[in-house]
């Protein structure tokens, strides 16, 4: 019995020892506790010394106590208000007087563009007919010539008096001739100096285009086209006659086929064009014309099935729907086409690129 009391004392010792023990580790966890935050305190008290020593260098609040300038902003809305002093915008309203700028930008100063358009025509040639899209440069023959290269068919050749208003007609001495059989089929441009421009490296189909193109076609006596004219250039030949209507021609074909011209040829067109008031071709005095009769029965004369003559009256000839134009159409319908500014259905035709000529 006695040895079962002292094993519960022991027990009862052992227990209070354990809750003393215990009891201490906890006083002693709470004493850690306590100095860590202790020590985040006085770390936060520093800071906040710290905080408080930088404020007075940024000494804005002084700038608080500048609270009076919002009342001196609002003394300034009075100030505003003499926005009614600025209201003389009846002073502005001298608007009138700015209306005058409407006057400087007298835009009928610029409508009249449209009559620099209207001048273009005799613009263009002072810029030698756009040269600027031609290139300059030698001449040079990059492939064997041969006229059989360039085959033309003499069928074309009523379609040129056609373009001619329906004269069998030399624009370059002015001759008036009785037939086709006195004249020679005529490249205003020369095969040969095509040639030599850039269709050496052309196609067949190209080079045929070009030999029958009515841009590049009207009549000579043989004795110019072969002996005088032959094959040369700008800068080696001209016309008596007819100088601004050849020229012309030639910087149109010469754009058309992209072909270049060399320097002399361009300072030729330039000297020829500036001086250039019309790019017509010029006829000299029908008084010295041959009859129509003598004309070939192979060339149309200028006159349509029911009698019109249509170098009077070419709506009749050609305006076949009777709208008072001439579309290309029925300028290829009647074989008139291209259409240069000389031919009487020129002037009821729509040339919107204003180049001389008409669904070329």
């Amino acid at each position: 019995m006695k040895s079962f009391f002292r094993f519960v004392l022991r027990l009862f010792l052992f227990a209070a020892f354990a809750a003393v023990l215990i009891l201490l580790i906890g006083v002693f966890l709470q004493a850690q506790t306590l100095s860590t935050q202790v020590d985040e305190l006085t770390a936060r008290v520093q800071r906040l010394e710290e905080a408080n020593a930088a404020r007075p260098a940024p000494a804005a609040q002084p700038t608080r106590t500048s609270s009076p300038e919002p009342t001196a902003t609002r003394t300034h809305r009075p100030t505003n208000t003499p926005a009614p002093t600025n209201t003389p915008a009846p002073t502005n309203t001298p608007g009138p007087t700015a209306t005058p700028s409407l006057t400087r930008t007298p835009r009928p100063t610029n409508t009249p563009t449209p009559t620099r358009a209207r001048v273009q025509p005799t613009a263009t040639p002072s810029n030698g007919g756009n040269l600027s899209s031609i290139r300059i440069e030698p001449e040079n023959r990059c492939s064997h010539y041969d006229s059989d290269l360039y085959p033309y068919s003499q069928s074309v050749e009523p379609h040129i008096v056609n373009q001619q208003g329906g004269r069998i007609y030399g624009p370059y001495t002015g001759t008036y001739f009785a037939s086709i059989r006195e004249t020679d089929i005529e490249h205003i441009v020369a095969r040969s100096e095509a040639h030599d421009s850039g269709l050496c490296a052309a196609s067949s189909a190209t080079r045929r285009n070009f030999a029958n193109d009515l841009l590049n076609l009207t009549l000579a006596s043989p004795s110019v086209n072969r002996h005088q004219k032959v094959d040369k250039d700008l800068a080696q030949w001209l016309p008596v006659l007819n100088q601004c209507w050849y020229v012309n021609r030639v910087v149109l074909v010469k754009r058309k086929y992209n072909l270049s011209m060399d320097q002399a040829e361009a300072d030729t067109a330039r000297r020829v064009l500036v001086r250039c008031s019309s790019m017509q071709m010029q006829f000299t005095d029908p008084g010295s014309a041959p009859p129509l009769a003598n004309m070939p029965t192979s060339v149309p004369p200028p006159q349509s099935g029911s009698g019109t003559d249509c170098a009077r009256d070419p709506l009749g000839c050609y305006d076949d729907n009777n709208n008072g134009r001439i579309t290309c159409a029925e300028a290829r319908r009647h074989g008139i086409a291209p259409v240069p500014r000389g031919h009487p259905a020129y002037q009821y035709m729509r040339d919107g690129d204003s180049d001389g000529v008409v669904c070329e």
